[in-house]
């Protein structure tokens, strides 16, 4: 069997979203009728379309089909050269197959949608949203991100500022809104914001939320406040005003009373008084003396002792600021980070140090909380990010802010009420960023993470999180190091 083909053109371009067709060009060079039957293969194949799907020729004639190529304007049709071929099956001859082969550039282009998880978030000194930028292009997507708003009400916290997307993925960049001026009283008040996404060249892609300052205090408590101040100046003005004269008038009568206790006549000097006389006994030591002296006694050693015994026996729970006191008193220039780990069945583990594991690795006993001490490190800070029930991004949440201790002092982190929520990492820094801390967490079904370490000085990377951001998931021990 023989046959001859060719691709008119050979390479072709495409936009995503629209369409071109090259013709395929085939003559029977053979001495028998044949039939042929076509197939695009390659990585195009999905959106083209070959018509006919097959051809009959006699000896010596010439034939053609076309290849229409549709690439959608999605992250699958990916941007630049792709070798495309198109399988030729003689039906006479099966095992003499042909492909000829060409290429198809499809040109690029960018799309991006940026939304805020949630639009609306609520705190009295900060907030936390979340910014999902999606790359709905087919080539690679690099922006920035920044904040705004009118009045300059707030700072913005955003890490990290800057992303590079893959096509067909997305990028989650973590905020914190802080307000400028503290609310102490009244209700809440609405601060609109904007975060915007900048790539080079195009006008930014602005999202727009709403930061809801609540007061430190509640207005009613500021009422009540203010009318209970009212009422205590009130009854001192009162008190001062009508002041009865309670010292005067005794003082009065206490004069009067020495007066009339005077001699009728007394001499320029008085008489010495006289000692007593050698006669003069102590009264006996009877037995109701001694009882009373037994009694007296007996009870203050009694109830002395008794308490001291208890306080003595009583165990005192050793935790990580225990731990890491013991190292700093060893060396107190050297930095040390002593920690334990709480389970729902084993309550609070043992603390231990420097690297060495806090947790059941392997065990599938998630972790609750975790509890934290540092030494010559400036203090630390820390947060626990847990499984979210009601998620439906795949994802857990933080259950509150972030907890500090200064050095020596113990920090807590996630929750040891019955059902606490599973914690699916945990977030810490120390000396405020400014030092470094590592750590790793072991990951149900995936083993221990790679050891993570912050960017000391770095407002981007000023902490570090070892786990997992399956909501389904949990961490099962840790170690850290500083």
């Amino acid at each position: 069997m023989s046959l001859w083909t060719s691709l008119e053109p050979a390479s072709a371009t495409v936009d995503p979203g629209g369409s071109t067709t090259v013709r395929l060009r085939l003559r029977n060079t053979g001495d028998v009728v044949d039939e042929y039957r076509f197939e695009a293969v390659g990585s195009v194949a999905p959106y083209t379309v070959v018509e006919p799907q097959s051809l009959r020729l006699y000896p010596g004639t010439t034939g053609s089909v076309e290849l229409t190529f549709a690439p959608p304007r999605t992250p699958d049709a990916t941007a630049g050269p792709n070798p495309y071929a198109v399988r030729i099956t003689p039906t006479e001859h099966p095992e003499a197959t042909t492909v000829p082969e060409g290429n198809l550039t499809i040109t690029p282009f960018t799309e991006m949608r940026a939304e805020l998880v949630p639009p609306t978030v609520k705190g009295r000194f900060r907030g936390r949203p979340r910014l999902a930028v999606d790359n709905l292009g087919n080539t690679k997507l690099t922006a920035s991100v920044s904040g705004s708003d009118n009045g300059d009400q707030l700072s913005y916290e955003i890490r990290p500022s800057n992303v590079q997307i893959e096509p067909g993925r997305a990028a989650f960049v973590e905020t914190t809104l802080k307000p400028r001026q503290i609310t102490w009283f009244g209700s809440a008040e609405n601060r609109p914001y904007t975060l915007a996404v900048q790539r080079s060249g195009v006008p930014p892609l602005a999202v727009e939320g709403t930061y809801v300052q609540r007061g430190f205090l509640p207005r009613w408590l500021a009422v009540f406040l203010s009318f209970s101040m009212a009422l205590a100046i009130t009854a001192v003005m009162l008190w001062i005003a009508y002041k009865p004269q309670v010292r005067s008038a005794a003082t009065e009568r206490l004069e009067q009373a020495a007066i009339s206790t005077l001699p009728p006549s007394a001499s320029p000097t008085p008489e010495a008084p006289k000692a007593p006389s050698a006669d003069v006994t102590a009264p006996p030591v009877t037995a109701e003396t001694q009882q009373a002296d037994g009694d007296g006694d007996g009870a203050g050693d009694g109830s002395g002792g008794g308490g001291s015994e208890e306080e003595e026996t009583e165990a005192q729970e050793e935790t990580a600021a225990t731990a890491v006191l013991q190292l700093a008193a060893k060396d107190p220039s050297a930095r040390h980070i002593c920690y334990r780990v709480y389970t729902s069945d084993q309550g609070w583990s043992e603390a231990v140090c420097d690297g060495v594991t806090a947790g059941s690795a392997g065990s599938g006993t998630p972790l609750k909380a975790v509890n934290v001490a540092v030494s010559a490190t400036n203090g630390t800070s820390g947060n626990a990010y847990v499984h979210n029930p009601a998620s439906t991004n795949g994802e857990g949440y933080y259950p509150g802010p972030w907890s500090s201790a200064a050095d020596g002092v113990d920090n807590y982190v996630g929750s040891t009420e019955k059902d606490a929520p599973n914690m699916l990492g945990h977030i810490i820094n120390v000396d405020d960023g400014a030092s470094t801390v590592c750590q790793s967490a072991y990951v149900k079904d995936d083993g221990w993470t790679s050891s993570v370490c912050n960017d000391p000085g770095s407002t981007t990377y000023n902490f570090s999180y070892a786990g997992t951001w399956d909501n389904d998931s949990w961490i099962e021990a840790v170690k850290l190091t500083v």
